[in-house]
């Protein structure tokens, strides 16, 4: 290639050396190529040339690989795509070097095994970034070369979404304590789609997991970890099948179809659920005060039980309300109702809760704690400034001649009413506190439905609510397309503080029958007492209800699109629940209705569902799901590259 040096011209020119015309000519040629780096892109990956040891061979003994290529190459998210097996507890140097790949067995290499390194596609040309999609690497340390495979995918067990990057391994080793014990014998990890291969297995029998490990020792040994098994043996065979190859005169034509035999290995299509065991040791993670009035304490699991105070600067009985800030024991709030010991600068007391123990059973533990309070007293400069204020408000109003007596404004307790201007006619209204309620007068509350131009008292429940002590639910029979006010009295509530709400008035109307939809599921493999979830179109839940005579009705729906999931409810506590393999129980099971559901207002939808109709990693509809498979990086140059070439012409 010629290189034009722009300054060593110039100094000719000056010279008188270099003719002008020549030195504009030759600018003019430079500017007429374009860049030096123009022309068709290199679509063509790295192609292997050799390798030490050599592919498939046997008595292999060294634990440095050097894998060899005809051009400069890169590795691409080394430490995430390329899977060593058997797995290296130490972890191998894996490196690129100009057209070598090489890498350093840290382990000591196990006798009469066969070793696999699978790049996926993290070898790459320097330049154009051309993938060598699938390059596996094998040799055996003995006499014979193991060649079986096993395939599947990893699913969420709680949502069916693929996995990406779980480790999923083989235990030759059948007992139950292999997999908390001991790293795997043979490993593959899963791609965007969920998939993965384990290769280089030897025929026999294993079990399987999944693993989304955060240690790097191949087996299950932190409770947060992610983790699926399989409850059947997997055992390797092959099958000799037949398949087309085609060839192509051209983009049109066929040459000729000929059909070849191949090796196909099962299993091959292995569904693992994966899900992370809830249950963790407890113990009390943190408490604080932040008011005066109230103090919190956090433990790390939910017991069946509330934990017992006893005061050591105050007396405890009948001293707090608690509110749970979970719908399970863990996280608890104690409003303290004295003032006589909320304005105590710090509290000292017992804490007396269920405590995990070296055994891992509950035992009852006690904590001495001191709560020292974080709200920030007024300062001097504070407290001297509202008095200030205060006498000059009394000054400017001696000056007015105000001689009326001055009522204190009064502090309301505040109450945000969940009642919008649109109700749907399955829903209910909320009342909302503060602070916990002292009282509560049901018939200060009125509920009136308007008839022509008149108001009318209609019945309606006034319920705490199971869950939330601040929350109270308003149930009545709504009418659709009427209209509503919902009044409150004042004083008809007292919080435990001793404020109280002031009259409250809210309206709202009930949406009409024709602004709904309908959907009917008759399901095929439903058990009784299943929950189906309708899911709007980010995979949250909108409605549930329980399969009866194997249907799931839903009725009273906003117009839209939806998708559904159904779970079997095994122990019958409404919800999904997960799994434990220390008791060797899996998460509970989970289908989805394979398609997106669409309907207008005022249109009814029959489903008919059959839940083994497809496989568990076909049935979430792609819309939903938010694990998208990654796209080949060729195609994505290629396709900006197109977009390249239309920008030019369009500028053209």
């Amino acid at each position: 290639m010629f290189y034009f040096n722009f300054k060593y011209a110039t100094r000719l020119l000056k010279r008188g050396t270099l003719p002008m015309a020549v030195v504009t000519a030759f600018l003019y040629s430079c500017a007429s190529v374009g860049t030096l780096g123009g022309g068709d892109y290199d679509e063509t990956p790295p192609k292997f040339l050799k390798g030490k040891p050599m592919p498939n061979e046997l008595n292999a003994s060294q634990k440095r690989i050097t894998i060899e290529f005809d051009e400069y190459l890169k590795l691409d998210k080394p430490q995430e795509k390329i899977v060593i097996s058997p797995p290296q507890v130490q972890q191998a140097n894996v490196r690129a070097s100009g057209k070598k790949v090489l890498i350093d067995l840290q382990d000591t290499l196990i006798a009469n095994t066969t070793y696999t390194i699978d790049f996926g596609d993290a070898i790459q040309d320097n330049n154009e970034g051309n993938p060598l999609e699938n390059f596996v690497y094998t040799f055996s340390t003995g006499e014979r070369l193991d060649t079986m495979e096993v395939a599947g995918t990893v699913l969420n067990a709680m949502n069916l979404e693929p996995i990406k990057g779980m480790m999923v391994g083989l235990h030759a080793d059948l007992r139950d304590s292999a997999f908390i014990s001991k790293p795997f014998d043979r490993v593959g990890r899963t791609d965007s789609r969920g998939r993965f291969t384990i290769k280089g297995v030897a025929p026999g029998e294993y079990h399987i997991f999944a693993l989304q490990e955060s240690d790097q020792n191949y087996y299950y040994s932190q409770p947060t970890e992610m983790v699926a098994f399989d409850d059947s043996l997997v055992i390797p065979t092959f099958e000799l099948r037949m398949r087309q190859d085609t060839t192509w005169i051209d983009s049109l034509v066929i040459d000729t179809i000929v059909e070849r035999q191949y090796t196909h290995y099962l299993p091959d299509k292995l569904i693992l659920r994966a899900f992370v065991n809830n249950k963790k040791e407890q113990r009390l993670a943190k408490s604080e005060r932040t008011t005066k009035k109230d103090f919190t304490l956090y433990f790390t699991a939910p017991a069946d039980t509330f934990p017992s105070i006893r005061g050591i600067n105050f007396d405890e009985k009948d001293a707090f309300v608690i509110e749970r800030l979970t719908d399970r024991i863990d996280t608890l709030k104690y409003w303290i109702k004295d003032s006589l010991i909320y304005q105590l600068d710090t509290l000292q007391m017992e804490v007396t809760y269920l405590y995990t123990d070296s055994l891992k059973q509950l035992v009852p533990r006690t904590d001495t704690l001191r709560l020292a309070s974080r709200e920030r007293p007024k300062s001097e400069r504070e407290q001297q400034k509202e008095i200030e204020e205060k006498e000059k408000e009394e000054k400017r109003r001696r000056e007015r001649g105000d001689t009326l007596d001055v009522q204190p404004k009064i502090e309301f307790l505040p109450i945000d009413i969940y009642a919008p201007s649109s109700v749907d006619v399955y829903d209910y209204l909320t009342l909302t506190f503060p602070e916990p309620v002292a009282s509560l007068d049901s018939t200060g509350f009125h509920l009136k439905q308007k008839v022509d131009t008149l108001w009318y008292d209609v019945p309606f429940e006034l319920q705490p609510d199971s869950i939330d002590i601040r929350v109270f639910n308003i149930y009545a029979d709504w009418k659709p397309g009427e209209s509503y006010s919902l009044q409150a009295d004042s004083a008809a509530v007292f919080g435990i503080y001793g404020r109280f709400i002031d009259k409250q008035k809210k309206d709202f109307k009930v949406k009409t029958l024709d602004s709904y939809g309908q959907v009917f599921f008759n399901i095929n493999g439903a058990q009784e007492g299943d929950i189906v979830e309708l899911l709007d179109t980010k995979d949250a839940v909108v409605r549930t209800e329980s399969v009866v005579n194997g249907r799931a009705d839903f009725y009273y729906l906003a117009p839209g699109r939806y998708a559904a999931r159904l779970v079997r409810d095994v122990n019958r506590n409404g919800k999904w629940d997960t799994g434990d393999y220390e008791q060797h129980l899996q998460p509970e099971e989970v289908f989805y209705y394979p398609q997106m559901i669409e309907f207008k207002a005022n249109f009814d939808v029959l489903q008919d569902w059959d839940l083994n109709g497809k496989a568990p990693d076909l049935q979430k509809p792609d819309e939903i799901k938010k694990q998208k498979p990654d796209q080949p990086q060729n195609r994505i140059r290629n396709r900006n590259n197109n977009n390249n070439n239309n920008n030019r012409n369009n500028r053209r």
